[in-house]
């Protein structure tokens, strides 16, 4: 299977976080599944870290060092992402969610034909089958 980590999921797996749950940290050492780390969570960190380096320590560079040492695979920006972001709904009902970096990374997923693992109950609003939470 091949396997897209949210951020949040990303940084918990590099850091053998506990918030990490047992069925992602399953599921990411699998030698069966193939894990991915996006351009996306680089950005998304090096945004982060540029407006509150207090709370974001590591740089979006430092991020992609560790994950390249962790043995997972890049997978950057391609129009069809672009396009498969113009697809994805959310339910009417649902909560508002003002995250471009979470939805690109779905769009990412959905066409790529990858899971993301995610940790965030907002991604579940998307109703797309490539959302996994965890």
């Amino acid at each position: 299977m091949n396997i897209l980590l949210d951020t949040h999921i990303l940084i918990w797996a590099l850091n053998d976080d506990p918030r990490l749950s047992e069925k992602a940290r399953t599921m990411i050492l699998d030698e069966d599944n193939t894990i991915y780390y996006s351009v996306v969570s680089l950005w998304e960190v090096a945004v982060k870290h540029a407006n509150h380096p207090e709370n974001v320590e590591f740089t979006g560079a430092a991020l992609g060092a560790f994950c390249r040492e962790a043995g997972y695979l890049l997978i950057e920006m391609k129009d069809k992402h672009v396009y498969a972001l113009e697809t994805l709904n959310r339910k009417e009902d649902a909560p508002p969610h003002h995250d471009p970096f979470d939805r690109m990374l779905i769009a990412q997923a959905k066409a790529e034909k990858m899971s993301l693992l995610t940790h965030d109950t907002q991604l579940s609003f998307y109703g797309e089958k490539c959302v996994v939470l965890v």
